[in-house]
């Protein structure tokens, strides 16, 4: 089985690339997400690779992260989810996306993937969701959304200058936590209050 290749980039297409090792052009099928990763023509590449055997054929399928590789096998040990379909999903949706809209079970980001139907969508949430706990990417994904104590203060000082406005508790954390979810952790306060006010005003209860 092949593990790796590294050599001269040859051509490369959305979807599959041709690299050459000592003279021997590999046909390599890619994601986009590593596609987009790639070095110039001519220059040297190296993936991580996925050796699938098939009866009339062998295929390469390569990947520029060691993450990208272990979600792909997991995608393609669910029921009905080939190389290609797995390889498919990676290019519609990031590896820190994919991984919590498993653990959520959030099918209708998982439907929003080309060729993902509601059935598969409810397969891969339904055999991977304890698999991928346990994966090195959702630990760091994990580990990333830890709250910060300075990140717990701004939330908390948002929710009481939205207080003071004449919103209550849940509204005014509902609010908060929406704003942080817009514009992340470097934000400043007025850019916080501000946000929250855009999710308060448009009265959705749905995050902006």
């Amino acid at each position: 089985m092949i593990a790796q290749l590294r050599g001269l980039l040859v051509s490369k297409d959305p979807g599959q690339i041709v690299v050459d090792v000592g003279g021997v052009g590999y046909q390599v099928f890619v994601p986009l997400s590593t596609f987009y990763q790639l070095p110039e023509i001519h220059q040297e590449v190296r993936l991580r690779v996925y050796t699938h055997v098939r009866e009339d054929a062998i295929q390469l399928y390569g990947f520029h992260a060691a993450e990208e590789k272990m979600t792909f096998e997991l995608l393609t040990g669910v029921s009905g989810i080939g190389p290609r379909l797995a390889a498919n999903i990676l290019s519609g949706i990031s590896v820190d996306e994919l991984i919590p809209a498993i653990l959520e079970g959030d099918s209708a980001r998982l439907r929003a993937i080309p060729g993902v139907g509601r059935k598969t969508a409810e397969r891969i949430i339904l055999e991977l969701k304890d698999k991928v706990t346990e994966a090195p990417c959702a630990r760091r994904l994990a580990a990333s959304r830890q709250p910060s104590p300075e990140r717990d203060r701004v939330v908390e000082d948002v929710v009481s200058a939205l207080l003071n406005l004449g919103c209550n508790r849940k509204e005014a954390s509902a609010a908060a936590e929406a704003a942080h979810h817009a514009v992340g952790d470097g934000a400043g306060f007025e850019t916080f209050v501000k946000q929250a006010l855009k999710y308060l005003s448009e009265g959705t209860g749905k995050r902006p």
